[in-house]
């Protein structure tokens, strides 16, 4: 029997605590009840003033419905909670049961950090929340946040707000359809379609997902990020930016679009220095020049780009592989002017233009500055083009000289001109039958050729030539391949994706032992030729 009052006094004690407090008045002027009008409520007028559970609602007129614990107040309404929340309004509804408030009628909202404007609004006290469901418009030291609705989370000081959210400062304008916005650190995250507008100088930067900070002008997002500048454009999977020292980091699926140079660079991790006018991308980073008929791919380690609109330069690093549809190429480093449109190749370069294989200690080819198209060709010291025979592997169409400067039309090479110590070998085949008739082989100071289809079609010497034309089967097999012959078509890129393909450490040595070779038989023969002079010079003194 005890235990059973126990157990009851533990119920109605559970029962009274959790009965909910009733609303209190503090004050009225004048109270009174009209039982046909408001049933059930007591009419409170003048000065009205009520209390529950730690907040007050002060009023000009109000109906207090005791039974359901409900109170209506109409008339310079204010609410306040404690020191963290004071709010006005024309109208507002308070059910003591939920605890929530609906204030309606220029509704004012104020605490230490902000100030929320709006027609409209639902305070739920329990988990401490307001709600709007109409435009609302937020004023913090920093932003003014607009929106069409909107939730105010008090503990947190954040703002979720969403549907043609727009927030603006004096030094930027972001529009969302979907943000958070924290008053107390001025941090803004994006959940859907956004923009940060730069009033100063028009710099936009859209994204999806991550987050603004108002004060500093940092930004970092995470998804479909895309920088516009009056310049370029940059896209990548997630961008930081510092817009006050003009730095931005990307990576992954990087694309730079140049918009006044017609130029791309793609890569998966970039940097960007705005105050220098200069970017530098690696992991696998490509130059694309937009030309007139096709695009020129470039590739190496790492591309460095500086220098403003009008006088860009490119720089591409280490392991530099080229592609065009008609051209070619490969070397340690390539140095590029946007405004003269020549383009240097550095160590080791090799160039593939159609049928022709194409070296020299440094390769320079310039583009036209209105058209982007190939335009001329300088290969300087050492100039060597192969041209493999059209029916016969073994044989190759050789030309050797000290430099050799060509030109292109329609981004065709059609004139070469070799200039010092030329020397030429063809093997010539009847039009018609394309049965190997001749091999000629030719020294002069300096040979012409045209070119059509990559094809020599008319060749011209310049002064005294030395040269002779022999039936195939006299012609001399020590003769076939002139000193430093390298045949390096195993290296050429086929195809665009080919540019990425390292070479292996095989085709390394293996290519370096060759050079090693070539320039010792160079050596040799140079010291043999010195003997012979010497000699010659011996003779004619006897």
């Amino acid at each position: 029997m005890k235990r059973v009052f126990l157990f009851l006094s533990l119920l109605a004690g559970i029962s009274l605590s959790s009965q909910t407090k009733k609303i209190k008045i503090l004050s009225s002027e004048l109270s009174t009840a009209d039982e046909k009008k408001f049933p059930g409520a007591t009419i409170l007028i003048g000065n009205v003033k009520v209390s529950h559970e730690g907040a007050t609602l002060d009023c000009k007129r109000a109906l207090l419905y005791r039974e359901k614990n409900v109170f209506k107040a109409i008339g310079e309404v204010v609410i306040e909670q404690g020191d963290s929340i004071i709010q006005y309004s024309d109208f507002a509804n308070y059910d003591a049961n939920t605890k929530i408030a609906k204030s309606w009628g220029n509704v004012e909202v104020n605490d230490k950090e902000m100030k929320l404007s709006t027609d409209t609004l639902y305070f739920n006290r329990t988990e401490q929340v307001l709600f709007y469901p109409t435009k609302g418009v937020i004023k913090d030291k920093v932003n003014t946040l607009t929106s069409n609705k909107g939730t105010y989370f008090l503990e947190d000081k954040k703002f979720s707000a969403k549907t043609k959210v727009n927030v603006v400062n004096p030094d930027n304008i972001l529009d969302s359809d979907h943000l958070d916005y924290y008053t107390s650190t001025k941090l803004a995250y994006i959940y859907g379609p956004s923009t940060v507008f730069n009033r100063k100088d028009s710099t936009k930067i859209y994204a999806e997902k991550g987050f603004f900070d108002t004060n500093t002008d940092i930004s970092y997002f995470v998804k479909n990020a895309k920088l516009f500048s009056k310049d370029k454009t940059v896209e990548a999977d997630s961008l930081y930016y510092d817009k006050k020292k003009g730095f931005a980091s990307a990576t992954n699926r990087i694309k730079v679009i140049d918009t006044i140079q017609n130029l791309v660079v793609k890569g998966n991790y970039a940097e960007i220095f705005e105050l220098q006018d200069s970017l530098f991308i690696i992991k696998k980073p490509v130059a694309i020049s937009i030309m007139e008929k096709d695009s020129l791919y470039m590739h190496g380690d790492t591309i460095l780009v500086t220098g403003k609109p009008e006088n860009r330069i490119i720089r591409t690093y280490h392991n530099v592989k080229i592609f065009k549809e008609n051209l070619q190429g490969k070397c340690d480093s390539i140095h590029t002017n946007q405004a003269t449109g020549l383009t240097q190749m550095f160590v080791d370069p090799i160039l593939w233009s159609g049928k022709s294989q194409i070296t020299g200690d440094s390769i320079h080819f310039k583009t036209s500055k209105d058209t982007n198209a190939l335009d001329s060709l300088k290969v300087l010291r050492n100039s060597f083009i192969i041209q493999k025979d059209s029916l016969d592997p073994k044989n190759f169409n050789q030309i050797k000289g000290r430099n050799i400067y060509g030109k292109f039309k329609d981004n065709d090479l059609r004139v070469m001109l070799v200039k010092g110590n030329a020397e030429s070998l063809y093997y010539n085949r009847n039009d018609e039958t394309q049965k190997l008739e001749t091999i000629t082989k030719e020294i002069a100071s300096d040979i012409e050729f045209l070119l059509e289809n990559n094809e020599v079609v008319q060749t011209k010497y310049f002064k005294e030539t030395e040269g002779k034309t022999y039936p195939p089967s006299q012609f001399p097999e020590e003769d076939r391949k002139f000193r430093g012959f390298i045949w390096r078509e195993d290296e050429q890129p086929k195809k665009m994706t080919d540019i990425f393909i390292k070479d292996s450490q095989k085709q390394v040595k293996e290519r370096k032992k060759l050079l090693e070779v070539e320039r010792a038989k160079a050596k040799l023969n140079k010291e043999l030729r010195k003997k012979r002079a010497k000699k010659s010079k011996l003779d004619l003194e006897e």
